[in-house]
């Protein structure tokens, strides 16, 4: 699994025109799940977003996580996270999961956080979606799995 994390002041996810999913300050996550991935990966993963101190203390130092602020977070997915871009002018999706496993996975991380006290919005999965956001920071970390990046 891939994530791309965003420390956001708000942000929103709209289909259609609809917004579908909003938060105010917290963290947006754009995730991405791989071929080969596996529910425990989505429930490590969740654990390391929700635990990571990337909001200000007392002193302005990074040093606590949305749980500690009372944040919350904003799932969307994002199956061009697996993009190969190596060879040639169009990205290749061989290394994203099928949809199946994708929609389960991504759905199992957005529960997780949830079970861990954050209270989670998402996006709709598979939609064309139109993603808005305050980056505050600006904060930008990408993750992969239970792996460091």
């Amino acid at each position: 699994m891939r994530a791309v994390v965003q420390r956001v002041s708000r942000a929103s996810v709209s289909v259609a025109g609809e917004v579908v999913g909003t938060i105010g300050e917290g963290l947006l996550v754009l995730l991405g799940v791989g071929v080969g991935d596996a529910p425990e990966e989505a429930d490590a993963l969740a654990a390391r977003v929700a635990h990571l101190r990337v909001f200000p203390d007392e002193r302005g130092q990074m040093n606590r996580s949305c749980l500690d602020v009372g944040g919350a977070a904003l799932v969307v997915s994002q199956f061009t996270l697996y993009g190969d871009c190596r060879r040639g002018r169009r990205p290749s999706y061989v290394g994203a999961a099928p949809p199946g496993l994708a929609e389960e996975l991504y759905g199992r991380f957005a529960g997780r956080l949830a079970r861990l006290g954050i209270p989670v919005a998402t996006g709709r999965f598979g939609a064309d979606m139109d993603v808005a956001l305050v980056n505050r920071g600006p904060v930008t970390l990408l993750l992969d799995g239970g792996r460091r990046f």
